[in-house]
């Protein structure tokens, strides 16, 4: 069978259900290729997976590919067999691995997909189950809030890997006892946090605090804030940038896929141009770049 992989987002970072299908066909001995309308090539079956709602489907699909991921239907699943596969991570060629310990989260944000589609926190897999390289990423929503987590971070810390919490820790569950499990992690890149509403200021604070106290010592802490009402984001950004955080604003996007305002994203462009956010206050940067406000 030839089989062809198509990846409707076609951002930087790579598909974990495509990787998943690519290494279930390839110990079947099928071929795998990537979908492309240009080569005029037949295929024996299409898949298609899309994880954002605002991604525009690709009409050049044919009408038989399988579709899923959360950006075409939140219902759909992987196979429990095809869930725990380990990926192939030749389809990309990345260096590093990328998995989930845990699904679901027991927060229940308005703005986030994944108590509807994943429901509250569960147990999901052991790190060895995925992790074939000394570097991995880990795409858990809330890792924090679950025994299993915790135990798996104490097993990435014995097997010595190198750890993305790529979707970001939640600080209200760092308390002394995680600052210290953490502080025995080796960090790929910067520690992750998120503060969306400034109801989580003062718990942001507190966790560097401690994870600062146990040498917690990442090359930086990274800090996900999203952009809806924008005198509130202000607010957080200049807290964080207080306290030697590295702000990165994410303006939010509905479902339905409308844009975020020109403010909202101005906001995102001055906080994330890290030349501009050093030299220039969000007040003498949106004066320059939009109209005054009314």
């Amino acid at each position: 069978m030839k089989i062809a992989l198509h990846d409707s987002d076609k951002t930087r970072f790579p598909n974990l259900a495509l990787m998943k299908i690519s290494a279930r066909h390839k110990n079947a001995g099928h071929k795998v290729v990537w979908f492309d309308l240009k080569k005029q090539e037949e295929y024996d079956r299409v898949y298609s997976s899309k994880v954002f709602t605002f991604t525009q489907e690709d009409s050049s699909l044919p009408d038989t590919t399988i579709k899923g991921g959360t950006g075409y239907d939140m219902s759909r699943r992987l196979r429990h067999t095809l869930e725990h596969t380990c990926p192939d991570y030749g389809l990309y060629n990345l260096n590093y691995s990328v998995g989930f310990l845990t699904r679901g989260c027991p927060r229940s944000c308005t703005w986030c997909v994944v108590p509807e589609k994943e429901g509250k926190i569960q147990a999901h897999a052991d790190i060895e189950e995925f992790a074939r390289h000394k570097e991995v990423v880990l795409l858990d929503n809330n890792v924090l809030a679950s025994d299993h987590g915790l135990q798996q971070i104490k097993k990435i810390a014995a097997m010595k890997l190198k750890i993305d919490f790529n979707q970001g820790l939640d600080a209200r569950l760092i308390d002394g006892s995680v600052a210290k499990l953490l502080s025995k992690i080796k960090w790929r890149v910067p520690l992750r946090l998120a503060c969306d509403h400034k109801g989580q200021m003062k718990s942001i604070q507190r966790a560097v605090e401690l994870l600062r106290w146990h040498n917690v010592t990442p090359t930086r802490y990274f800090v996900y804030c999203l952009v809806q009402d924008i005198d509130d984001a202000v607010e957080r950004i200049k807290f964080l940038k207080g306290l030697n955080l590295d702000p990165f604003a994410q303006p939010f996007i509905s479902r339905d896929g409308a844009l975020a305002s020109k403010e909202q994203r101005a906001l995102a462009r001055w906080v994330n141009h890290k030349a501009e956010f050093k030299s220039r206050t969000w007040e003498e940067y949106r004066t320059d770049k939009l109209p005054k406000r009314r």
